[in-house]
């Protein structure tokens, strides 16, 4: 792993969601043949990129998938999963907006929340089956009150990881169809004979999966547009660099695109991450693509102090951010830009993507200067409640008039004034 002064990191800084030209034209293809064939573009794409053959028969999945599915997969894992259900359910129950409505004075006004009536949550499954996706898509939306929610995933030869399937069904999903990229994204989209149009579509993917979201929101709601993952330590003296390659490589293993960055103020500790970060790569099954992603997209940032390493920190606005500090509670006041922020040596990143309860669907490539966190208030939409008494208008009415008339709307203003002068009220 590669060590910069902050001189020299220029490179590691930045990255902006990566629109590339090929990519967006297939996407757009893609995108326009589902819209106007449906099932038919959809079943063709299977084909084609993950070699599943379809029919309205099988394209969702069956009861008796489901059971096999069950059979298949360990009752620890099981276990494990309804554990993680509870505490990822409960926090996004718990931390969920209410309604808030004020009264004073005869006027009362505030906000209802309302859940969309039909959300798409799509489930990555391609290099790994990311059981623990379906969790972070599906219960923020069920938390929210969503009436339906409906699972794309991609299905190679026909067939969804078990672990997958259960993961659904014990979130209380049964409605779950194999098809994934752009072409998933547009059956969410547009609906096809099978596949429900959505009120809004979350949950991460590829490069196509993430053009396509983009393609068509304004038609449907998205939740962000997620690049690869990344992950972003800040350490000190205290921090042990065992743990911190591991938590480095804990996020190259996804994908070649990924990015590992560590800024410290122990150019030391440094040395040792670099070494640590070598010798445990040579024990990883996925050694290849986490050595790759290290390669192109890891560093090590040596600074002068913490609070240069706070800044560098928001700058980059990571997914991920650690810190790693003697006293972590301290620096999170500083941060303003992250995705989700673990504080402490005994909190790696593995325990917010599996099992807290805070989402782990999280925005990428710097968007969480303006992107928040997968959590219920996608799901939702506000709507402003307002009540008037008489008293209230008759008091309020003049300035109403007044700012109307001065906007050239003189039926708006006729509006307030009608209301007035049959109360005897002067306008």
């Amino acid at each position: 792993m590669k060590i910069f002064s902050e001189e020299t990191c220029g490179q590691l800084l930045t990255r902006a969601f990566d629109e590339r030209e090929k990519e967006l034209a297939a996407v757009k293809e893609i995108l326009s043949a589902v819209r106007a064939r449906g099932d038919r573009a959809v079943f063709e794409y299977e084909e084609k990129f993950d070699g599943t053959t379809l029919t309205q028969e099988n394209f969702r999945v069956s009861e008796a998938e489901f059971a096999a599915a069950y059979a298949a997969v360990e009752p620890e894992f099981l276990e494990s999963l309804k554990k993680a259900i509870d505490n990822v359910y409960g926090y996004h129950v718990r931390v969920g907006r209410q309604d808030t409505v004020r009264s004073a004075n005869g006027r009362t006004t505030g906000y209802v929340v309302r859940a969309v009536e039909r959300a798409g949550i799509y489930v990555p499954g391609g290099t790994a089956p990311l059981s623990s996706s379906v969790l972070m898509g599906v219960l923020p939306a069920k938390a929210a009150g969503v009436g339906r929610i409906v699972v794309v995933t991609p299905a190679k030869e026909g067939k969804i990881s078990p672990y997958t399937l259960v993961a659904a069904k014990e979130c209380g999903v049964d409605e779950v169809y194999k098809c994934g990229g752009a072409q998933a994204i547009a059956a969410l989209a547009y609906g096809t004979e099978s596949v429900p149009k959505v009120d809004v579509i979350a949950g991460p993917g590829n490069i196509f999966v993430t053009l396509a979201k983009k393609e068509v929101y304004g038609q449907v709601g998205i939740d962000m547009l997620a690049g690869p993952s990344e992950i972003l330590i800040v350490a000190d003296s205290s921090a042990d660099p065992d743990y911190v390659a591991a938590d480095v490589l804990s996020q190259a293993e996804h994908d070649v695109l990924a990015r590992a960055i560590v800024i410290t103020t122990d150019a030391a500790l440094a040395e040792k991450i670099a070494a640590a970060v070598e010798e445990q790569l040579a024990r990883l099954p996925r050694e290849p693509i986490a050595r790759k992603s290290i390669g192109t997209g890891g560093g090590i940032i040596v600074v002068n102090s913490l609070d240069r390493a706070c800044a560098l920190a928001n700058e980059i606005a990571p997914e991920h951010l650690e810190l790693y500090v003697k006293d972590p509670d301290t620096l999170l006041p500083s941060i303003r830009n992250a995705g989700a922020v673990f504080l402490g040596g005994y909190t790696p990143e593995p325990v917010g993507d599996y099992f807290a309860g805070p989402d782990h669907i999280l925005p990428t490539s710097g968007s969480a200067k303006f992107f928040q966190v997968l959590n219920e208030d996608i799901f939702t939409r506000k709507m402003s409640v307002i009540s008037y008494t008489k008293d209230a208008l008759l008091a309020d009415g003049a300035d109403i008039i007044r700012l109307a008339e001065s906007e050239g709307l003189t039926a708006h203003a006729n509006a307030v004034a009608i209301r007035m002068q049959k109360e005897g009220k002067k306008a």
